[in-house]
């Protein structure tokens, strides 16, 4: 295990309730290769923290590279819609990008 995944889950399990630590535990999941891990951990981030709009775009492009267009479909219209809520143009243009795509 590395070290950040290890701090990572010490942090979380601490009690944390800092959307970037859950997030970026699944980045971790995801440099080391587990990818089913890292899909599902950015899902579980969705649910925990709705409007965390990076989860979204990170999520979709997994479910790409996943095969499970329609996940991945769903998870960036979902974003998009966070996006213009939140007022974030920049990730919105990212999420749009990648739905064009698929």
């Amino acid at each position: 295990m590395s070290k950040r995944l290890e701090l990572f889950d010490k942090l979380i399990a601490g009690g944390s309730r800092d959307p970037f630590h859950h997030y970026a535990r699944a980045l971790e999941l995801r440099s080391l290769t587990r990818r089913d891990d890292a899909f599902a951990a950015l899902k579980a981030v969705i649910e925990a923290f709705p409007d965390y709009v990076p989860s979204y775009l990170i999520a979709a492009q997994l479910g790409q590279e996943l095969g499970d267009v329609a996940s991945a479909r769903a998870l960036a219209e979902a974003g998009v819609a966070v996006a213009k809520r939140t007022g974030n143009d920049h990730a919105m243009s990212e999420l749009e990008s990648l739905l064009a795509g698929l």
